[in-house]
């Protein structure tokens, strides 16, 4: 079979796909043929050895993906061969198979296409982690998402309006604008702009900003949270423009905030019981018609090197998710 191998550390352009021996499912596993993978910023990040993890090589990225069983190992029950599926590998989901624990896997509903199964897991558990869990996002309230037009901002743009929230997107282009607005956006915002704050305080003037979604950091962080009415909560979700925000606590102070670590990951690490009541909720969200998944941009699973580079180098609209 063929799959995505990180030979040593470099631009996103230097994988190749080759020819390994297609994986055999030990006890308590199964082989999924995978007919989409979801990419995440941090495989950009991973195969250059610019994440703050650096696995072993030869590597082989990929860990969002949905297809159908292929193969069911001992000691397995409640699958069957063919069945469509959505999980989450440790690696090697940029594949043709994947081999996973049967746990892992979850059984994808049929209101739920590959493309966008395989680019749910990570994001929109993340979002419903860190938009209820962590901010305690009311109905009724006002919303600042950034980078809404990326993946994670799209997931929480759609999770937020599944939350009965008015939702500010904010984004750099007039085509993210409008894939925001997609997603169910109330309204967008440029924060490419120098003044972009002035164009915020006349969207909140009557509202007032009680959260701000924040997955990319940079210089849009600071304006974000100033704009933020008293009480408010700025959610920390990542830092996907590459700076990491210096932002004076007296702001904090003044502003009478809260700033809010979301990390669902290690959430998800230190307490595996985790994800199960999130992709419950988020699955009958979507089943009832409450959740509108965000549409994905998607690309050939061979074009998997210039994909991630558009990604890293934001030229990408939605989540982007490689297909076999």
């Amino acid at each position: 079979m063929l799959a995505v191998r990180c030979q040593s550390f470099g631009p996103p352009e230097a994988l190749e796909r080759v020819e390994i021996d297609p994986p055999v499912p030990g006890p308590g596993e199964v082989v999924v043929d995978v007919t989409a993978a979801g990419v995440g910023f941090v495989d950009g990040l991973m195969v250059q050895g610019l994440y703050q993890v650096k696995p072993p090589l030869p590597y082989f990225p990929g860990s969002e993906f949905a297809g159908r069983i292929a193969h069911i190992g001992a000691d397995v029950s409640g699958w069957e061969t063919g069945q469509r599926v959505m999980g989450l590998a440790p690696s090697g989901a940029f594949a043709d198979q994947v081999r996973v624990a049967a746990a892992s896997l979850i059984p994808l509903p049929p209101d739920l296409d590959d493309h966008t199964a395989a680019g749910f897991f990570i994001n929109y558990a993340t979002a419903l982690f860190g938009l209820r869990d962590c901010g305690h996002l009311e109905a009724g309230e006002t919303v600042l998402i950034l980078g809404a037009a990326g993946g994670v901002g799209s997931a929480a743009v759609a999770v937020a309006k599944a939350m009965d929230a008015r939702v500010i997107a904010a984004a750099s282009t007039e085509t993210k604008r409008e894939a925001a607005l997609a997603a169910g956006a109330d309204v967008a915002v440029d924060y490419s702009q120098q003044d972009w704050r002035e164009a915020l305080k006349a969207e909140i003037r009557e509202t007032g900003l009680q959260m701000v979604y924040d997955p990319v950091g940079g210089d849009a962080a600071e304006p974000a949270l100033r704009s933020l009415s008293p009480g408010g909560r700025y959610l920390v979700v990542g830092f996907a423009s590459g700076t990491i925000p210096r932002i004076g606590l007296n702001l904090a102070l003044l502003k009478r905030c809260s700033i809010v670590g979301v990390d669902w990951g290690g959430a998800s690490r230190a307490d595996p019981s985790l994800n199960g009541p999130l992709m419950t909720t988020l699955l009958q969200w979507v089943a009832s018609g409450r959740l509108s998944p965000a549409p994905v941009s998607t690309r050939p699973m061979a074009e998997v090197g210039a994909a991630l580079s558009d990604q890293l180098s934001g030229r990408t609209v939605g989540k982007l998710v490689l297909c076999n």
